[in-house]
């Protein structure tokens, strides 16, 4: 029997777990149904090791073989099932499923934060030489691993205006391999044109990402404009609960082969029972996205005429620059707003964030806890005022991530907090 030698082996297929014991097993059939069937069924097999009804924990590391038989047929890519577990693990392939169905992609990659995504991306893409184009409002550690990191590389990052594309097409050069954006932004809430978004990458031949966290798929979903790559970081509304760590890259499988043979190979992974906190989290997905979207809105509505707010960041609000895109592309506008303070110093508007009572002062956002705080102090501190100017973040700047508490008590407690 002639053996192929590791190089002449075929690349491995997406593999799937074994649901169980009897090969004929379906999965749940979620096509034309709506988004809470899908947070609940999508990407999961009818029948399951136990028969039971949620997904069983796979504590693995690793995976055994019958025979070398069996081995063979394995790294031919005739069977499918698990090696080792920074390949693969069947509550990671059942998480992924899932979210590839939420987000209408073939395929979805999980990995342990929504960092270690954009970096797998980025570097699985990218070559010494070649060139990326940020939207310049974007997730700071973003800019910074691509102007700090990358950058040693060999790899030119450039940043144009948000929205801007006629800078974004005239940045372009033939070594321009990557558009990426946000949408919505944070913390300025700045909608995307993504039909625009994908036009552009396609005119150019350059391949597109969005980094979708603060829309979900509930709200939003880029592939179907036309965008190559969806970014979440699960650690947000899709995990729901604050307590976990994950991120996913949406796309095709084509597209995102290379991604995932570099995941394996930097480890990036999560643990089985983190993946099985995630795939719980999904179950009521679109239950707790009702209830954000509806707390957002109606938050944002009393902090614009409250008369000690000087603006309201929040797409659902007409006086929001993005508002026609937004209400045009988005089922819902999310859960999270920001806010200026009038007339307010930087302490005047701590004061404020002191005195909310039902928040917690913490980074993150999009769990069921509501959560507040001043992004000067929490996370561009260590920045200079004409940075912080640059990157649109004044003294008097609040960052209120709604939770799924009643709206009437988040309402009352900032009234309170303003006024005092």
């Amino acid at each position: 029997m002639a053996i192929d030698t590791p190089a002449q082996r075929p690349p491995k297929p997406h593999l799937t777990p074994l649901a169980s014991e009897n090969s004929s097993v379906s999965m749940q059939p979620t096509s034309g149904r709506g988004p809470g069937t899908v947070s609940v069924h999508g990407g999961e097999y009818r029948s399951k090791p136990g028969d039971a009804i949620p997904d069983p924990i796979f504590c693995a590391a690793t995976y055994a073989f019958d025979s070398t038989e069996e081995l063979l047929h394995y790294v031919r890519g005739e069977s499918e099932r698990e090696e080792y577990g920074r390949y693969g693990n069947p509550n990671e392939r059942a998480v992924e499923r899932k979210l590839a169905a939420l987000d209408a992609s073939e395929d979805a990659i999980v990995f342990s934060t929504g960092m270690s995504a954009i970096v797998g991306l980025l570097m699985a893409k990218l070559s010494a030489g070649d060139e990326i184009i940020f939207f310049d409002q974007c997730y700071r550690r973003s800019r910074e691993f691509c102007l700090k990191h990358l950058s040693r590389f060999g790899v030119v990052t450039h940043q144009v205006p948000t929205g801007d594309f006629a800078a974004m097409e005239r940045a372009i050069t033939p070594r321009t391999r990557m558009l990426v954006s946000e949408s919505p932004t944070n913390p300025h809430l700045t909608v995307i044109d993504l039909e625009q978004f994908a036009a552009v990458g396609r005119a150019h031949e350059v391949e597109t990402l969005i980094d979708a966290t603060l829309a979900t798929p509930m709200n939003v979903q880029p592939l179907k404009f036309g965008v190559d790559y969806v970014l979440h970081s699960a650690t947000k509304y899709l995990g729901g609960h604050n307590d976990l760590l994950a991120g996913v890259i949406c796309g095709s499988r084509a597209g995102l082969e290379s991604v995932r043979n570099l995941r394996g190979i930097m480890g990036g992974i999560n643990s089985a029972h983190n993946l099985y906190l995630l795939q719980r989290g999904l179950k009521t997905f679109e239950l707790r996205m009702q209830r954000h979207n509806e707390n957002g809105m109606r938050v944002a509505r009393f902090l614009e005429d409250h008369p000690r707010v000087e603006r309201v960041f929040y797409p659902g609000l007409q006086s929001h620059p993005s508002h026609q895109v937004a209400a045009r592309t988005m089922h819902g506008f999310g859960g999270l707003i920001s806010f200026l303070v009038k007339d307010a110093d930087w302490q005047e508007t701590a004061r404020v964030v002191d005195a909310a009572r039902i928040p917690r002062i913490a980074p993150s956002l999009g769990g069921v806890e509501s959560l507040i705080e001043q992004p000067l102090i929490m996370s561009y501190y260590s920045c200079t005022p004409e940075e912080r100017e640059r990157f649109g973040i004044p003294d008097n700047m609040i960052r209120y991530s709604c939770g799924i508490e009643n709206a009437e008590d988040l309402i009352a407690d900032l009234q309170q907090a303003l006024d005092g």
